[in-house]
């Protein structure tokens, strides 16, 4: 099969397209580069990388010399977005630009190519969508996709991440990961940095899981199905932080984030016969058992 992914040299994107080239298929990858990196993906025969930002999809050249390729996609993975709360404070409109027009614009693709689309939307959305710009934009992207469903039949599945940890994860700056910045933290010898009083709860979901999932929800045609991606179980940031076996300092509490995220993934069971198979606790024993 023919694949697209936006935003595939990411951190989750590379790992779903490391997977489905292992899986024989062709693959090209959408991405700007602003928190992706090129060295995430290898060199492979199957694979065709066109840098440029998704908000530009539409009209660009890159999308016209998609129309006139001869196999058109059959899946699109939509993964590019401005993917954190803190920056889109400062960044609204630009988050918008991503998380909205370049949803609409690769909708558009998935309409013309007749290929199904499969978005990465976050579990922010069961929160207050007016808490921040992020989550407010993916809402609306996900609307959009019902949209294109209901009246243009493309086919579309949305799924709900949370808190995606594992290799390739941004380690530094505003879209670090909790995970990402605890392992930078404690491989220098610095005390860990919790926010607030570190009593938030979130559901962590090893990468690999993501992209099980991911992968599950594009063998069928979806009519804006939404399937939540975590594991059913949280733990709060000072239980994570203590994991780490390190100092632990607490900085200032961030505006607009949920107190506690908690996956339902009875229907990501049921409908796509996944569950999620990676363990937090696994994972940390394993980066400690390394140094």
């Amino acid at each position: 099969m023919k694949y697209l992914v936006t935003g595939g040299a990411g951190f989750i994107g590379s790992t779903l397209v490391d997977q489905l080239l292992e899986e024989g298929h062709e693959v090209t990858v959408l991405d700007n580069v602003s928190t992706g990196k090129w060295e995430n993906l290898p060199s492979h025969d199957k694979l065709k990388i066109d840098q440029d930002d998704v908000s530009n999809t539409y009209n660009n050249q890159i999308a016209k010399s998609w129309e006139k390729t001869t196999k058109k996609f059959d899946v699109i993975f939509h993964l590019a977005a401005e993917a954190r709360i803190q920056p889109s404070f400062e960044k609204p409109v630009l988050t918008h630009n991503s998380n909205v027009t370049g949803t609409v614009g690769i909708l558009e693709l998935c309409r013309k190519h007749k290929a199904r689309f499969v978005y990465a939307g976050s579990s922010s959305v069961y929160h207050d969508k007016f808490a921040n710009p992020y989550t407010f934009t993916k809402q609306l992207a996900e609307d959009y996709g019902t949209l294109y469903n209901r009246v243009y039949d493309v086919p579309v599945a949305i799924a709900r991440f949370f808190n995606v940890y594992g290799p390739r994860q941004l380690e530094e700056g505003a879209y670090a990961t909790v995970l990402g910045v605890f392992e930078r933290q404690k491989r220098n010898d610095e005390p860990l940095t919790v926010t607030g009083d570190g009593e938030k709860r979130r559901d962590f979901t090893h990468v690999d899981d993501i992209v099980s999932g991911l992968i599950a929800m594009s063998k069928d045609d979806w009519n804006a199905d939404i399937f939540n991606l975590g594991t059913g179980t949280n733990h709060s940031i000072n239980e994570v932080a203590e994991m780490f076996d390190h100092p632990i300092t607490y900085i200032a509490e961030r505006p607009g984030e949920a107190q506690t995220t908690l996956a339902d993934i009875q229907e990501s069971k049921s409908k796509l016969g996944w569950e999620p198979k990676k363990c937090l606790k696994e994972y940390v024993d394993g980066l400690l058992s390394n140094k």
